[in-house]
């Protein structure tokens, strides 16, 4: 199994934070056909051959995601999406 960790510091609140993370959860479900839920502050990613969870501090985002072998190949493109869509949000260093 390979995973994808990632954690990023933040200077927003709690509820701006969240709603990066869900922002996140939504580009990511566009682009790799990703579900998501929340669970407190807890957002949970699942489809067949990933599953992961991006938790929410109020200091820190901070993301797993575990990929199956079929997805395995997708590794470098899904981090590189990750990492790009924190770049371009306010309040993520």
């Amino acid at each position: 199994m390979s995973v994808i960790e990632i954690t990023r510091e933040h200077t927003m609140d709690i509820g701006h934070a969240k709603k990066t993370a869900n922002d996140l959860a939504v580009s990511l479900s566009q682009r790799f056909s990703v579900d998501y839920q929340w669970q407190e502050d807890v957002l949970k990613f699942k489809r067949s051959g990933v599953k992961g969870q991006l938790e929410v501090t109020p200091e820190k985002l901070h993301i797993r995601l575990e990929l199956g072998l079929l997805v395995r190949p997708f590794k470098d493109r899904i981090e590189q999406e990750v990492h790009h869509h924190l770049d371009n949000m306010d309040g993520v260093v």
